[in-house]
């Protein structure tokens, strides 16, 4: 069966995170939703997305396909469910639809000529950019218990502290010596060839995926993901890092996510938590304002290819937008456009040659090209955010 994951109407709710990639490759738990599917359907996916995204990911159309929205996350029951689809047939929980299985043009899809199959399940769902670390406790624990059945960890080192050992799995390649790993509070997940250093203290649940490292001396607490190649030191607290990304030194990061490609300077901090307990707001795409995110704890929220400084403080719930460079003393507003260079001082635009330059040098550190692919995809959101750009 040909599968293809479309972006559904929670991508705009997404940004900034959606604006280089489709809903289908956020990172959530310990794989992306993508390989969620994949592994559980056993497999390959395509993507409809944004046109400008379609050569980076394009969609591979069949006579028969299987559309799946890719902001729900699959558990076995509901994979089963899709994979048993048959033709007209669509699967819905309250009014969003899941699934359905169609041989006609994806624009003219009429749901009234569909026999409805309605999902009584439980299941994520992300809807919001919060709810990627304010849910990865629940992703981490499904996606351990999927990848780790019937499979044996890596042995232990002796050097290692353990509290629930039997939650810990550890893949081939790994290095850690004298850590300590408390798997009690949640699942604690090592990934193929990944370091982590002495000294470390970490709490599940907690993902390290593959080549990931974990720097010496960080405390680290559940539920909190670190992508492929990525780096993270300091105290981390309940964010998902995705890959390619640095925070390696010392200072906070709570309640936050990270995009792919972004550096996290020395000794910066967010503040995940209002000085008067409120709930906090966060900069919507879509109404272009604050909104309510019924949270009490949010931090920062970081676009793909930014970065900040040496010693940078973001008050709680910071949205930062694609490829910002921000240093310099004091809180920089709430809200970053994309392109913006400063800091509370002020910003000017990042002209797209320059952050472009940077973009290059960062991905040849990783043998990754910077091509005309992700180059047009860039471009697009340079043109696309200039509106929120204030020089």
């Amino acid at each position: 069966m040909n599968y293809i994951l479309f972006d559904g109407p929670s991508r705009n709710a997404l940004l900034p995170f959606t604006f280089t990639k489709p809903v289908a490759d956020i990172l959530i738990g310990i794989m992306t939703i993508r390989q969620k599917w994949e592994m559980r359907l056993g497999s390959t996916t395509t993507t409809l997305t944004e046109d400008y995204l379609s050569d980076k990911f394009p969609m591979v159309e069949m006579e028969d396909n299987v559309m799946i929205n890719a902001s729900f996350l699959p558990n076995e029951i509901l994979a089963e469910m899709v994979s048993d689809l048959n033709v007209n047939q669509a699967i819905f929980k309250g009014d969003d639809v899941i699934a359905f299985y169609t041989n006609e043009n994806q624009e003219e899809v009429n749901f009234d000529t569909y026999d409805i199959i309605e999902f009584e399940g439980e299941c994520i769902r992300v809807e919001n950019t919060w709810d990627i670390f304010s849910k990865n406790d629940a992703a981490i624990r499904e996606d351990f218990e999927l990848l780790t059945q019937d499979r044996k960890s890596q042995p232990i080192p002796k050097s290692v502290n353990t509290i629930a050992k039997e939650n810990i799995f550890i893949e081939e390649g790994a290095k850690l010596e004298f850590v300590t790993l408390n798997a009690a509070t949640g699942p604690i997940y090592i990934g193929k060839n990944t370091e982590i250093m002495e000294g470390s203290v970490i709490r599940g649940p907690f993902a390290l995926c593959e080549g990931a490292v974990v720097k010496m001396a960080a405390k680290i607490y559940g539920a909190t993901t670190v992508g492929p190649y990525s780096k993270i030191g300091g105290e981390v607290n309940n964010s998902v890092i995705s890959a390619c990304s640095n925070k390696g030194h010392d200072g906070f990061l709570g309640n936050s996510v990270l995009g792919e490609w972004c550096n996290i300077g020395a000794d910066s901090n967010n503040s995940n938590l209002k000085n008067n307990y409120e709930e906090v707001k966060l900069w919507s795409y879509e109404t272009e304002g604050f909104a309510k995110t019924g949270l009490q704890f949010c931090g920062l929220m970081m676009g793909d290819h930014s970065k900040c400084g040496i010693n940078t403080m973001f008050n709680t719930g910071t949205v930062v937008g694609v490829s910002a460079n921000i240093f310099g003393t004091g809180f920089p507003r709430n809200f970053v456009p994309s392109f913006s260079w400063g800091g509370a001082s002020g910003f000017s635009t990042y002209i797209t040659k320059k952050a472009f330059e940077t973009a290059r040098l960062v991905m040849s550190r990783r043998n990754i090209d910077f091509d005309e692919k992700e180059a047009a995809i860039l471009e697009h959101v340079f043109e696309e955010t200039k509106k929120w750009r204030k020089d």
